[in-house]
């Protein structure tokens, strides 16, 4: 059975799309070996790894997925070659250039996570006219993590909570799983439902580690410069064939 197939009959099935997930995190991973599986520079991987970001708005968009969360650059990525690096943040600038009317006129809010004093200045300029040009769109929620590590996220979110403690606006009684929750990037977003990992590496790699807690994680071998819409419908597909317990005995 087709992906799509799979997820035709259980739409049909069920009567209504309520199966799907609300939130799709994506760990993008496997530009640098497309790349060198074709003889190409890494820069060739990550400009065709673009591609395949427009590929899964357009798909998340199709599916009626109101939230993706893109994993674009990790706080260790800023260790890679400086050539690779610099590649990568000219990458991102002509995406922002050339790419946010569409997802305007799409109804796509846009919104990047991550510690920005390691950008470039001329490029969080850029994020954040994208951001203000997109608020109040609500078709899809993006979310691209750029400079972004979740250990130092939660650090932080700690640190913040203890400065206030030491103020005396809060107590430490005070503090529960959504004032900490408040003090994350990912601030007003739901958590993620499902996470897709191309490339066919199980783990996680420093991503949305408290978001993370009862996402279904869907692993595929596709390297990310070639993922379609066909790939996640099959990861949605998945999805729908599991069973979400949160913890809770079986029905």
């Amino acid at each position: 059975m087709s992906a799509q197939h799979a997820l035709s009959t259980a739409t049909t099935a069920t009567g209504t799309t309520a199966g799907l997930p609300v939130h799709v995190a994506i760990i993008m991973d496997g530009n640098g070996r497309w790349a060198k599986a074709r003889s190409l520079p890494r820069a060739a991987g990550h400009k065709r790894g673009a591609d395949a970001v427009r590929r899964a708005i357009e798909s998340a968009v199709h599916l009626g997925i109101p939230y993706l969360t893109l994993f674009g650059f990790s706080s260790e990525n800023w260790r890679r070659p400086e050539s690779e690096v610099r590649d990568l943040m000219g990458l991102l600038r002509i995406y922002l250039q050339s790419e946010i009317d569409e997802l305007a006129l799409k109804g796509v809010r846009f919104v990047v996570i991550g510690n920005r004093t390691m950008l470039p200045k001329d490029t969080v300029k850029m994020i954040e006219a994208a951001e203000q040009r997109t608020l109040s769109n609500t078709r899809l929620t993006l979310t691209l993590a750029l400079s972004y590590g979740s250990r130092q996220e939660i650090v932080s979110a700690a640190r913040a909570l203890a400065e206030d403690c030491a103020k005396g606006i809060l107590s430490p009684a005070q503090i529960d799983e959504a004032m900490f929750e408040s003090r994350l990037f990912t601030k007003g977003l739901p958590e993620p439902d499902l996470l897709i990992r191309t490339s066919g590496e199980l783990r996680i790699s420093n991503f949305l580690l408290w978001q993370l807690a009862y996402a279904e994680l869907f692993f595929t071998d596709t390297l990310w410069p070639d993922f379609s819409q066909a790939d996640l419908e099959a990861a949605v597909a998945a999805f729908r064939n599991r069973e979400r317990r949160f913890g809770a005995v079986a029905g």
